[in-house]
């Protein structure tokens, strides 16, 4: 049984005492615009989360990550790792709010959704019921359909919420489906004893056990954004509030990934060879059509949600060789962290261009450099580390990544080609990265300074200082993720 100083149940207890406090306080002061009282609430709130699941690691009060337990939720390193990159992205998005909720009703109601979609993205990571996991999942996904569209007189703001809403509600029947298929063939919805079951399962049974995991992969993808589920992700960043898309772009894409990992493994039992070969068709088709389909674009939130989208692929790329070297998993757990801060900085950005300069289309940064430099240069290089560009810290996970797939070719034979696709695909995002920074610095040379937001400034130089921090030095990273990384032979047995 888990203990009360539970991890994720002391993160629940802080958030959610917080996010029902916040309406209930906004009532009893009857203040409208104080944006600034409950953003320093939820902000303090995701401070503390983040600092006692640092202090649990610190400490050494976290046990070795393990894929399944007795429990529903298990206190580990793995779902520690994925609460840190998620509880980064929530603050991200928070400070990225001060300026911009100023012009908005409703601040507390804003932060109390935040709050609450923290703890769904949490328990996600730390789950090892399928039951338990579906809630957490609703937990996440409820509050981000209304964030999506809080600004109620926005027809952007609303046709992305319904989008996002009636594609979430599809995910989540799919899910269900699969859960109740795994529940029929093994009487149980705990994900080890499930893997037990399925392992010595009647061979007639085989076909139902596939469409379990399928309906996994389907569900799950809708949030990680992978081809062919990727349809609603442009529009719905589009439209969302800008701090907004951060979080769906940063964070609840690693829910989907926490999830994925600890429920792949059930095609890693059940199925053979052809279906590791299938993740990787699927990845190098995500990460091929997310990069044409950014190089195409004119709008910069929608260009950076197809970015999204390729990175999915990247992600993906250890997933599919994890079963044949242990490099698989690791290189797909450092990229998730890079991946938190450099698009989770990438979308704050855009979110302060938003609120100083109400401009999104790519023609108009022109000479924003000049104009905002430290967001400028916070965005330049949140897009190069995602270009994996050296010494920036996404060098290095995306070198982990085609490692891996290069170290699994000499087990199976499409494994290289995993790499040469990735290579090759990040050279094409460099394309409209480097068509960014143009605009950006190389054009537009009358445009006087403006005044940037504090709140941004804030988000550009943490950013900054990660991923160039753990791009020279990038050995402590490289240690927390392997920590964080189960063996998944090892998992096998509960």
């Amino acid at each position: 049984m888990l203990e009360i100083t539970s991890t994720p149940l002391v993160i629940m207890a802080i958030l959610g005492t917080v996010g029902i406090l916040l309406p209930i306080i906004s009532i009893a002061r009857k203040e409208k615009g104080s944006n600034s009282f409950y953003a320093v609430i939820a902000f303090a709130a995701l401070i503390v989360s983040v600092g006692y699941v640092g202090y649990q690691f610190i400490n050494d009060n976290v046990s070795a990550s393990a894929l399944f337990s007795e429990d529903v939720i298990v206190n580990d390193a793995f779902g520690g790792f994925f609460a840190i990159a998620m509880l980064i992205v929530a603050l991200f998005t928070t400070v990225g709010s001060f300026n911009y909720m100023r012009k908005h009703n409703s601040p507390a109601v804003y932060y109390s959704l935040i709050l609450l979609a923290t703890i769904g993205m949490v328990l996600v990571a730390y789950s090892t019921d399928l039951v338990m996991l579906f809630v957490a999942w609703e937990l996440m996904s409820i509050p981000t359909y209304i964030l999506v569209g809080f600004m109620k007189k926005n027809p952007s703001s609303n046709e992305a919420a319904l989008k996002y809403f009636l594609f979430g509600a599809l995910s989540s029947a799919i899910i269900v489906y699969g859960i109740s298929i795994a529940y029929g063939l093994t009487g149980s919805t705990n994900i080890g004893e499930v893997i037990q079951g399925y392992a010595t399962l009647d061979p007639s049974m085989l076909p139902l056990a596939l469409l379990s995991v399928g309906m996994f992969i389907a569900g799950f993808g809708f949030k990680m954004g992978l081809v062919p589920f990727h349809q609603w992700l442009p529009d719905t960043y589009e439209g969302a509030p800008a701090p907004i898309t951060a979080l769906l772009a940063a964070a609840t894409k690693k829910a989907g990934f926490a999830a994925t990992i600890r429920v792949i493994v059930l095609g890693m039992v059940v199925l053979n060879l052809d279906w590791t070969l299938a993740l990787g068709i699927l990845a190098v088709m995500t990460m091929t059509i997310g990069n044409i389909a950014a190089i195409m674009q004119k709008n910069l939130t929608r260009m950076l949600a197809y970015s999204s989208i390729a990175h999915a692929g990247y992600i993906l790329i250890g997933l599919a060789v994890a079963p044949h070297t242990s490099l698989g998993l690791q290189g797909s757990l450092y990229h998730i962290m890079n991946h938190a801060v450099m698009k989770g900085a990438a979308f704050i950005a855009i979110a302060g261009i938003v609120t100083t300069l109400a401009v999104t289309n790519l023609d108009k940064l022109q000479g924003l450099g000049r104009r905002m430099p430290i967001t400028a240069l916070g965005l330049v290089i949140a897009l190069f580390a995602l270009a994996g560009v050296p010494p920036l810290s996404g060098f290095w996970s995306k070198i982990m990544l085609f490692g891996s797939a290069l170290d699994a070719g000499s087990v199976v034979w499409w494994a290289p080609w995993l790499a040469i696709a990735g290579v090759l695909n990040s050279a094409l995002s460099l394309a409209y990265y480097g068509w960014i920074t143009r605009k950006m610095y190389f054009e537009g040379e009358t445009e006087k300074r403006v005044k940037e937001p504090k709140s941004i400034i804030a988000v550009m130089i943490f950013s900054i200082v990660f991923l160039i921090g753990f791009g020279v030095y990038p050995e402590p990273l490289i240690q927390f993720v392997e920590f964080a990384t189960p063996t998944i032979s090892s998992s096998l047995m509960p």
